[in-house]
């Protein structure tokens, strides 16, 4: 149990305050076409407190290892509750994983039960869980996959009675263990403990860094993926912790108007869903004319206001940006309509955000500053951004050797590079491992490149590369704006990008040629993470064969 000298408390003893000071209040909000399923903390409470009285009837212990594998939906929610209530570690999966990872993960985690939910597809996905492994279903989600695996929520729920104790765990037990998305290699399980995620909202409390505690209510949108730990960390602690509210998004085709409906006070999104918010805008209203309105003091307002509402923003109050660096043109359209994009520059294995630019005045193309607590250095001689927190992970799971690589001296080696300014900003440069050595034997780092050719509206995901040949190419994705334009338009827009570019460039870094792929990259294809990065080595490995051709090729932009 937590000692009496030390003042935090895990998250479920958030819960448990306002399971009792507002229980009327509504917690949990499901969408279902035009109307909303609610939940009050009462009924989220005796809900959750019904199903972990389940699973210890199940014979689950204290420690035992219990894994949810579902997109975000209230039964996340209530699954996530009843494994803190019982004592249990929560080892929460992206929903999309196919077989092969889904057995992998699983066995690597030990886990002794999985909560299965709202996935897009089944399939086979059921054979990789073992006869060890107990498997609990979800309700059925409309247009979600039937799931043929596992007892039904519904009828654990039914067949026990809640839980009437509280159950407080140690505040240095082990809360998760978060998988990383296995881009590279096998995934590594990051190990957070119970006081992670509440360090994190105490030293908000103490200096109102974000501003969360500002805000006259708390009410969140959450569809980011809830395993990884921007949203879990963003949204589902911000709540708990603040009593707020979370509703959810029903599907990709309902999101825009979920969004408006539920006008959040805090959004949290990666810079893709940002871009994809600032093309929709301009395609109504071209950046020009917008620009010549809100520069009208007389029209300013109203239309501000009108294009806030129309994206679900009318009330936001704090605005985060993360999982990917954010151009700096996006932050300054944004600053135009009054929202402030807030960088949450981390990792898993930091226990989330560890720099933030809250401040107004932050350097646009720097990730902000460490937050309070937390400490940022550059390596000497790599470059590497060096990272301390209070609530630095635990390790990795049964992997001793990987932690002893990156944790060192108590200070995670990031894998990233960077550098920190006189006045304590941090810039990211790219990744240690993302920079390519060119057949001329020099090494281009990609991400300065992308992030300036992705302030041109034609284009929505780019990468740098060029593995072994004399130049670098950019592959490119073009966006909506691009598709339903000329192609003439688009090739002299995207050569414009390239030249500017070019002009500031060293000769080694100048960009060959632009391909235009017809292919979106997706999640599904393998070319994008669940938290929409470019996997770059799997770029390569589909059109590295490719690369001499293009860079050689006689029109400078090829549609591929």
């Amino acid at each position: 149990m937590t000692t009496q000298k030390d003042t935090l408390q895990p998250l479920i003893a958030q819960f448990y305050h306002w399971e009792d000071v507002q229980p009327n209040k509504v917690f949990l909000r499901q969408p279902k076409g035009d109307t909303w399923h609610t939940l009050t903390y009462a009924e989220a409470g005796q809900e959750a407190r019904k199903m972990s009285s389940a699973l210890a009837a199940k014979g689950l212990q204290q420690g035992d290892h219990i894994g949810i594998l579902s997109k975000n939906c209230y039964h996340w929610i209530l699954a996530d509750l009843a494994i803190m209530m019982g004592g249990y570690v929560s080892v929460p999966f992206y929903a999309s994983l196919p077989k092969e990872q889904l057995a992998e993960v699983i066995e690597l985690s030990d886990l002794k039960a999985i909560f299965i939910g709202k996935v897009d597809s089944w399939g086979n996905r059921g054979e990789a869980i073992s006869g060890k492994v107990q498997a609990i279903k979800f309700p059925h989600y409309e247009g979600s996959a039937h799931i043929d695996t596992g007892e039904k929520w519904n009828d654990l729920v039914s067949q026990h009675p809640a839980k009437t104790d509280n159950f407080i765990p140690n505040i240095d037990d082990l809360w998760t263990i978060k998988f990383t998305s296995g881009t590279t290699g096998t995934p590594k399980g990051v190990m957070l403990s119970n006081r992670s995620p509440v360090s994190m909202m105490a030293a908000e409390k103490k200096t109102n860094w974000i501003g969360l505690y500002k805000l006259p209510e708390i009410r969140c949108l959450s569809y980011l993926p809830l395993n990884h730990v921007g949203e879990r960390i963003g949204m589902e602690l911000i709540v708990i912790t603040l009593g707020g509210s979370i509703s959810f998004a029903e599907s990709l085709d309902t999101f825009a108007q979920n969004l408006r409906d539920t006008q959040p006070t805090v959004f949290f999104a990666v810079p893709r869903i940002w871009t994809k918010f600032y093309l929709g805008v301009i395609a109504k209203m071209p950046l020009k004319k917008l620009d010549y309105v809100l520069q009208d003091p007389a029209m300013a307002p109203k239309v501000k206001a009108q294009l806030k509402a129309s994206l679900g923003f009318s009330q936001l109050g704090v605005a985060v940006t993360g999982a990917a660096i954010t151009p700096a043109y996006l932050k300054d359209f944004y600053k135009k309509l009054d929202i402030h994009l807030i960088e949450a520059y981390g990792m898993t294995e930091v226990g989330g955000g560890i720099a933030n630019s809250p401040d107004l005045n932050s350097p646009q193309d720097s990730v902000g500053k460490a937050r309070p607590g937390a400490e940022i250095k550059i390596h000497p001689e790599t470059g590497e951004v060096l990272l301390k927190t209070p609530y630095i992970m635990m390790g990795y799971y049964k992997n001793p050797e990987k932690t002893a690589e990156v944790l060192k001296d108590g200070w995670m080696h990031s894998g990233d590079r960077g550098t920190i300014d006189e006045n304590g900003y941090l810039r990211i440069i790219g990744r240690v491992k993302d920079a390519f050595k060119t057949s001329k034997g020099s090494y281009i780092t990609p991400n300065p490149l992308e992030e300036v050719l992705t302030a041109n509206n034609y284009i929505e995901q780019i990468c740098v590369a060029g593995l072994g040949i004399p130049q670098p190419i950019a592959l490119v994705n073009l966006s909506e704006v691009g598709k339903a334009t000329n192609r003439t338009i688009v090739e002299t827009s995207l050569l414009d990008s390239v030249e500017q570019l070019n002009n500031q460039r060293a000769s080694f870094e100048r960009i060959s040629t632009v391909v235009i792929q017809q292919e979106t990259w997706s999640e599904e294809n393998e070319c994008l993470t669940p938290t929409m990065k470019v996997r770059r080595g799997i770029l390569d490995d589909k059109f590295g064969g490719q690369y001499l051709d293009w860079h050689e090729a006689k029109d400078k932009v090829v549609w591929a």
